[in-house]
């Protein structure tokens, strides 16, 4: 089996730590160098299901897309929830390492992983990092259809394909307006509205859209409508573990380390409920008018 040294090296050639953005906590959390790594987990958050879930696999690696400490601490006291995911990993001789932004603009990446999931086209990122030559890494990606959709079939293709949360699929937009050419950002979107309108794009799919934003940028049709997708922000990343899965199975695969690599399914969205809007909104009434009374510009 490999040290915990020779697979974080090559996690490391996947998403440099030098590519994250500069307020970004990525890399090694926890984990001895010399350790042996023979089963390794791939998840989204690091909270304490996940954790447990490691221990319960007998995974030796953990690898998350966020990061445990993003800020810094003072404690990693096991009364804390942070601190009891430490001692949680360290107690069962489990490895935390993280790659978030770095893994955002990887080639590929989060928003390739999206992409996929929901059988687009990619043409190119979003916003091209331009370090790469190349031109294949950067935030998001602009994408094309094989035919043209709906924007509500496209809604229903992305809560059929991405995993089920209560949230599901928001859409801001006509429904029935056609798309042929999609943005997609894993995770928060909404400060990448301004390369969205540039791209000339018929729809943006991310998550975590916020009222003001989202409402200014539907507002404006200057360069034409652009329809709104908001997904859940754990349903936008949860592909790229798979995509990251099999990066790390090939390289086991070209060492002859035989890793076994697994992807955890658990649903770590906060969100655990919906309940759909089934009435009429109500009138709105003035403050000091009686319920149901004409409005002052009725």
């Amino acid at each position: 089996m490999p040290l915990l040294s020779e697979v974080i090296a090559e996690l490391e050639n996947l998403w440099p730590a030098e590519r994250a953005e500069s307020w970004d906590a990525v890399g090694t959390v926890v984990g001895d160098p010399d350790q042996e790594v023979g089963r390794v987990l791939f998840a989204v958050d690091p909270v304490q299901e996940i954790a447990d879930e490691a221990v319960k696999l007998g995974a030796d690696l953990l690898v998350t897309h966020h990061p445990l400490y993003l800020r810094g601490t003072t404690t990693v006291a096991a009364s804390t929830f942070k601190g009891r995911v430490v001692h949680t990993l360290i107690k069962n001789d489990i490895a935390l390492h993280v790659a978030h932004t770095n893994a955002d603009t990887a080639d590929p990446g989060v928003s390739d992983a999206l992409a996929g999931a929901l059988d687009l086209r990619v043409v190119r990122p979003l916003v091209p990092d331009p370090t790469d030559p190349a031109g294949r890494r950067g935030l998001g990606r602009v994408c094309e259809l094989d035919h043209p959709l709906t924007v509500r079939e496209l809604a229903a293709r992305a809560a059929e394909r991405l995993p089920a949360t209560a949230q599901g699929i928001r859409v801001a937009g006509d429904p029935e307006a056609q798309v042929r050419t999609v943005a997609v950002s894993g995770g928060s979107g909404d400060s990448l509205f301004e390369a969205v309108r540039a791209a000339g794009v018929d729809a943006f799919l991310t998550a975590d859209l916020r009222h003001h934003p989202a409402s200014e940028f539907t507002a404006d049709r200057s360069r034409g409508p652009v329809a709104l997708l908001d997904a859940a922000h754990w349903a936008t990343e949860w592909p790229w573990c798979e995509l990251a899965a099999a990066q790390l199975d090939e390289i086991s695969d070209r060492h002859g380390w035989g890793l076994r690599v697994h992807v955890s399914r658990t649903v770590t969205d906060p969100w655990t409920a919906h309940a759909a809007s089934v009435c009429p909104s109500p009138a709105v009434t003035l403050p000091g008018s009686a319920p149901g009374a004409p409005s002052a510009t009725d």
